[in-house]
Formats: structure tokens, sequence, C-alpha cells
């Protein structure tokens, strides 16, 4: 009975750590825009942020406001080239997560 309630425990402390970081991204990427810009990065690839308010049809400070969050918590990252500033996916998994809330068949 100990070696699987031992057992039970490593599993458990594995399966928590998934959970919090899937808590943590999720808690990130909470809001309409935010989950606009991941797709449109995860299909595109790298993008400066003219294109994706473009894209959104939102203003350039919203966009940005967002983006600088996203990439305060390790969701994106940004290369500077003059003036321009390009996002892309830093954690890529972040598609998986939202694939898997896509596909959920909850009546949404």
């Amino acid at each position: 009975m100990e070696v699987l309630e031992n057992n039970l425990k490593e599993r458990f402390q594995e399966s928590r750590k998934k959970m919090e970081k899937a808590a943590y991204i999720l808690k990130t990427v909470a809001h309409p825009v935010r989950l606009a810009i991941i797709d449109l990065l995860s299909q595109e690839g790298q993008m400066g942020v003219n294109d994706i308010c473009k894209v959104l049809e939102c203003e350039q400070s919203l966009v940005s406001h967002h983006l600088i969050n996203m990439k305060l918590r390790g969701i994106l990252k940004s290369q500077k080239d003059g003036l321009n500033v390009y996002y892309e996916l830093k954690e890529k998994e972040i598609t998986k997560l939202l694939a898997c809330i896509e596909n959920c068949d909850c009546n949404m």
C-alpha cells in the first residue's frame, strides 16, 4: 500500500507541475485580443506590431499593451529592427494547450 501511495504522490507532483504551468498560461492569455494574437503568430511566425494591428483591426496602443504583457510573462519574444518591433511565440507549446480548448465540446 505504501509503494502505491508513493507512486501516486510522484505522479500527482508531475501532474501538478503541468497544471500549474497550464494555469499560468491560461491566466496570461485570458483575453480575446491575446488569444487572437497567439493564433495569428502561430500561423504566421514573426510579425510586426503594425501588421498585427491591421489584421486584428485593433488600435496600436491596445495591441502593444497585450504584446508587452505577454512578453513580460514569457509567452512571446521580440526583436527590434530600427523603429519596428517584431514578435513571435516563445512558448510554442501554448498552441497545443489552446488547441485542446478549441477542440473541447463544451457548447461554447
